[in-house]
């Protein structure tokens, strides 16, 4: 078995042909680029038996030789591809496992393990990849890499969708070093980490796959996990989150997308903040404030979507026809647009995947690869836990006396408190977690609804002060009145969801 390292690049044909005239390189080339034509056939059982295990089996043609691997098992992180893979020549284009048992030992017995022979009577095609790659050996700051770009298509029976990447695979060296290349490529053409891989391309092809927004998900922890290891993974998924909606956020009219990324991005920050306790450093700082700025750029855009689809466009429901409404409408949805644009231009794009590729070296540097004696998770995440949930309940004590400032800090300690809560429930018994987990959300879905009011009232106050509404000044009394109408019942809904909530027993104390 070898485990396969690799970085996988989406690029446009015409930047991937710009990168091949970059002297960069021709300077660290130490190989001259090979052009050959890979076909690549997948199997399957019917009921795709072994994607649902997270397998993959294919025959690759790549001139007169057929090579059978499987894969499997590995991780996604950023971009970089990581993956158990078994490899054996047979004789042509089909399955053939003679070779195995000719060869008996440790590879039959692998192969036996992922691949039950029961399971293999039922294989079958079910999509094909067909690329033509130019690959060369690079050297980088001491490290082997093959850089191959590829261009051609995925198919099944029915659909097919074009490939066009560019493969990073280490030979030999660190995987910070694939991240240092890339970073360098970014510099010269843009691109976007890609975190699926060909064969998942197909299989979405064959199942009619429909992009749609990604909500996060707690990656599984152990009991002796140390922190050092829970907060690596926590932070791997929590980026993998931000990449998962990022394609989406930045061509679709989905807001959805745009909401789960600024969820990535909090879950991220508390899980930094996290980390910034256990142990300060430079890097990760910058990193951080780097992370809270693109939090208030997206934050600026969802705030105009949140106001228009919860406000506005609701009152130009109930009184169709108002010229004040549509005026206010139009302004809203301009304002709105302008914040996507800039979100969605090269600039931003180029930074995006700049952050995500800079957190991969750090994740990959030596902050992580020095051995320190760090605590049990456990007993991390009980002290954390503990010390937020106490912070919350002295500021909800004086609910009634909470102006919009105060407000808003309890719903920011609710969000740490619940995201905290999140990562390490895994830790502790599902069910009390779980209970405590539905009253906290209820409280925080309160919080912020009256946050929306809050800001809707800011939104208004800055259109009212530019000329483009002059005419219709008498839409903003309208408009604060109608979002101010069930504020009164959202403060006594929130009173009662924090006195519920004050009823869960904490789930970390034994």
């Amino acid at each position: 078995m070898a485990i396969e390292t690799e970085l996988k690049l989406r690029i446009a044909p015409e930047q991937l042909a710009r990168l091949k005239r970059h002297a960069l390189l021709r300077v660290h080339q130490l190989t001259r680029p090979v052009t050959r034509r890979l076909y690549n056939i997948y199997y399957d059982t019917p009921k795709l038996e072994l994607h649902q295990s997270g397998m993959a089996l294919r025959l690759r043609r790549s001139g007169r030789q057929w090579l059978q691997t499987l894969k499997g098992g590995g991780s996604i992180k950023a971009g970089m591809h990581q993956r158990n893979e078994w490899e054996v020549p047979v004789g042509g284009p089909a399955l053939d496992f003679s070779p195995l048992a000719a060869s008996g030992g440790a590879q039959a017995a692998e192969w036996d393990e992922h691949l039950p022979k029961a399971l293999r009577k039922k294989l079958q095609p079910v999509f094909v990849t067909d690329f033509s790659r130019s690959s060369r050996m690079v050297q980088w700051q001491g490290a082997l890499i093959e850089l191959c770009m590829d261009r051609g298509a995925v198919s099944t029976e029915q659909h097919s969708t074009p490939v066009c990447e560019l493969e990073l695979e280490l030979k030999a060296g660190q995987p910070q070093q694939l991240f240092e290349l890339a970073l360098e490529i970014l510099e010269i053409v843009p691109f976007e980490l890609e975190v699926v891989s060909k064969a998942e391309q197909g299989y979405r092809l064959l199942s009619g796959y429909a992009a749609r927004p990604v909500k996060a998900t707690v990656p599984a922890i152990g009991n002796t996990d140390t922190l050092d290891e829970v907060l690596q993974t926590l932070i791997w998924s929590c980026l993998l989150h931000l990449q998962s909606n990022l394609r989406g956020a930045m061509s679709s009219d989905d807001a959805e997308y745009l909401h789960q990324m600024r969820v990535a991005l909090r879950r991220l920050r508390v899980v930094l903040r996290m980390v910034e306790k256990n142990r300060a450093d430079e890097p990760l700082a910058a990193l951080s404030k780097e992370v809270a700025a693109l939090c208030v750029a997206l934050g600026r855009a969802r705030e105009w979507d949140v106001f228009i689809a919860q406000t506005v466009q609701p009152m130009c429901a109930r009184m169709a026809g108002h010229a004040g409404l549509q005026a206010l409408l139009a302004s809203g949805k301009r304002r709105r647009d302008d914040c996507y644009a800039a979100l969605r231009g090269p600039v931003q794009a180029h930074e995006l995947q700049r952050l995500i590729l800079r957190f991969a070296i750090w994740m990959n540097g030596p902050y992580w690869q020095q051995l320190q004696l760090a605590p049990v998770a456990v007993d991390f995440a009980a002290h954390r836990l503990r010390k937020l949930a106490q912070r919350f309940t002295r500021s909800g004590q004086q609910l009634d006396a909470l102006d919009a400032e105060r407000l808003h800090a309890l719903r920011i300690i609710a969000k740490k408190l619940r995201y905290t809560a999140e990562f390490f429930s895994g830790l502790y018994d599902k069910q009390k977690a779980k209970s405590f987990l539905g009253a906290l959300s209820e409280v925080q879905e309160v919080l912020g609804q009256i946050n929306d009011v809050a800001v809707a009232h800011r939104l208004l106050d800055e259109l009212a002060a530019s000329q483009e509404l002059s005419a219709h000044q008498e839409v903003f009394p309208l408009a604060k009145g109608w979002i101010a109408h069930d504020l009164s019942h959202q403060f006594t809904v929130l009173r009662k969801a924090i006195q519920r909530f004050g009823r869960e027993q904490p789930f970390w104390e034994k």
